[in-house]
């Protein structure tokens, strides 16, 4: 069992959109290129699940990442993941135009990322996170350093830290045990 500072679960209280980086966070960050180009990632079955359960928590999950993937594309359909920003290296304005469509204000939001480029977001939300991986002056910025590695339960860690500080996670887990996922 991962302890929460009270802290962390006051600001995930909050959380109404999990916004996303995908290398590093939901990839262990290795980016494998075939012979013929095309790229390979690989995803961990139980961040896909915490995704699937904030989203039957109705908390909305979103992917903000600089690089374009056809694999992330294909997982983010397997996953129900209607907003997924990539390729631009401007993910502040991307993240404020994303806070204005959705109509939302910057302590509804958790994101979690684990280089440079994701200060100007992380700087902003309610909630940053970012991975043990991280590059090192990143976790200076962020509110809570998952305790699982990107790509392996780190993002996972996180939707269900955002389940227990909206009392939500024994409720899910106790329809889980009921088999009646007709609770949500």
């Amino acid at each position: 069992m991962i302890f929460y500072p009270s802290e962390i679960l006051k600001r995930a209280e909050n959380v109404r959109l999990l916004l996303l980086d995908v290398d590093g966070v939901l990839t262990d960050g290795q980016i494998v290129v075939a012979a013929d180009g095309s790229e390979i990632k690989s995803f961990c079955v139980h961040d896909g699940m915490g995704i699937k359960l904030l989203q039957m928590a109705g908390i909305e999950v979103a992917v903000l990442t600089s690089r374009i993937s056809p694999p992330l594309a294909h997982r983010a359909r397997e996953l129900g993941i209607k907003t997924v920003i990539q390729g631009s290296l401007h993910k502040l304005e991307l993240y404020l135009e994303l806070l204005r469509e959705k109509g939302l204000k910057d302590y509804q939001v958790a994101y979690m990322g684990d280089d440079w480029i994701d200060l100007p977001v992380l700087k902003r939300v309610g909630l940053a996170v970012s991975v043990p991986g991280a590059w090192p002056p990143v976790k200076e910025y962020v509110h809570y350093v998952t305790n699982l590695p990107g790509g392996h339960g780190a993002v996972r860690e996180v939707c269900d830290l955002i389940l227990k500080a909206q009392k939500k996670w024994e409720e899910i887990l106790q329809c889980f045990l009921a088999s009646e996922l007709s609770c949500f």
